[in-house]
């Protein structure tokens, strides 16, 4: 492989919003579409593959289980002033999961894209 891409699944319900997501508001840049179906979008090394219900990732499986959207599996991106992401992400109409967490490595916050997955903003500490 002569990529140099970390890639992290996330099964959405409407792979179009959820590209307007994660490009409008967390500064990923759309690699690739096949929406309805499939969309991948790249931050630096990251690049997160959106699942619609049609893609071959939310296809049932051989016991009958269909994948689902949301989880408690969420991509972490570091932040340099959390405070500042918070403020601008709320004023844009981002959902959050929790307050901020302060830990001895540093603080976060989950919010949550369209689909209810999360996404881990994490600012360490000075």
């Amino acid at each position: 492989m002569t990529e140099d891409l970390a890639s992290v699944r996330y099964l959405v319900d409407d792979v179009q919003a959820a590209v307007d997501f994660y490009t409008t508001h967390l500064g990923f840049t759309l690699r690739s579409s096949a929406a309805p179906a499939f969309a991948d979008v790249v931050r630096g090394p990251l690049r997160l593959l959106l699942s619609g219900p049609a893609s071959s990732g939310g296809r049932p499986m051989p016991d009958g289980e269909v994948p689902e959207a949301g989880g408690w599996n969420r991509i972490h991106l570091v932040v340099d002033d959390l405070d500042a992401e918070i403020t601008r992400l709320r004023q844009a109409g981002v959902r959050f999961r929790n307050d901020v967490v302060t830990g001895p490595g540093g603080s976060q916050v989950l919010l949550i894209d369209p689909a209810g997955n999360f996404v881990e903003l994490f600012q360490p500490r000075r």
